[in-house]
């Protein structure tokens, strides 16, 4: 199976960078499915129905997110099963929305995973190893083709650890929510694809996304800016992972994405 994955999307400026990037990166990776992060798509917090709908006329499948999915109208679209977008899946259980999914692409199927991690968040999540270990049980008999992970994390040593749990059992583990790709993609001993993080799409000279200047002001200040996210761009960032797996559903071949589109 050949699969694509998109980093964080940012803002207006990044949903107009992947339809300007995807059908060339289509064309280069033929991939079996396309997938992307969509927690910070509507104006840098949150997913809206119409942003959603952008994307997937640009050709995004599938969407996984994060902790700011529930902004703007997050947690309405998560209620909508028929809506291709989940959450992370070790949020408490009586939480709205799902936290994988199985989709079927024509003969084979593949296993969406959304996790968050704990190390530096605010929130009190339930454990990402115990959750994965409890899916992975839990989808076993469907005999999905391919399994892949979307862990929503800050430390990097959380996300390396769980690759490390998780080699051999998934086959991919792609970190995502820093916004900065990293440059350790590699298949690891046991075959299964790893990143750190997978990157973003958005604003090329931003910070994370957002206004540089006025994050910069934010720092020297010390007070909070929110606006800034939809700017009007020259140059935009699109990153993420393609990931070729076997018949026996581990990882071939892990490549890092990076491209810059302007206008």
């Amino acid at each position: 199976m050949n699969i694509l994955f998109l980093g964080d999307i940012v803002a207006r400026p990044g949903r107009e960078a992947i339809a300007l990037a995807l059908p060339k990166l289509k064309k280069k990776y033929q991939p079996d499915i396309t997938i992307a992060n969509a927690e910070n798509i509507a104006h840098g917090k949150g997913v809206t129905q119409n942003a959603l709908e952008e994307l997937r006329e640009a050709g995004i499948d599938f969407f996984t997110s994060g902790n700011h999915v529930w902004k703007k109208q997050g947690r309405l679209l998560l209620q909508n099963k028929n809506i291709p977008l989940i959450r992370p899946a070790n949020y408490p259980p009586d939480v709205i929305g799902r936290g994988y999914e199985i989709i079927n692409i024509l003969a084979q199927k593949i296993a969406v995973i959304n996790l968050i991690g704990r190390t530096f968040f605010r929130n009190h999540y339930d454990c990402p190893f115990r959750k994965a270990d409890e899916i992975i049980t839990q989808i076993k008999n469907q005999n999905p083709t391919a399994v892949l992970i979307d862990f929503h994390s800050e430390a990097t040593s959380e996300i390396k650890a769980l690759g490390y749990y998780l080699d051999g059992r998934i086959s991919a583990l792609i970190g995502t929510h820093t916004h900065i790709q990293t440059a350790d993609e590699q298949i690891l001993p046991q075959k299964t694809a790893y990143i750190s993080d997978a990157g973003m799409c958005g604003e090329k000279h931003s910070i994370l996304g957002k206004n540089k200047e006025e994050v910069i002001q934010g720092f020297l200040k010390q007070d909070s800016v929110d606006s800034g996210w939809d700017n009007d761009w020259n140059e935009c960032i699109v990153e993420g992972i393609f990931i070729k797996t076997a018949k026996n559903g581990l990882a071939q071949k892990i490549q890092r994405i990076q491209e810059q589109i302007s206008r």
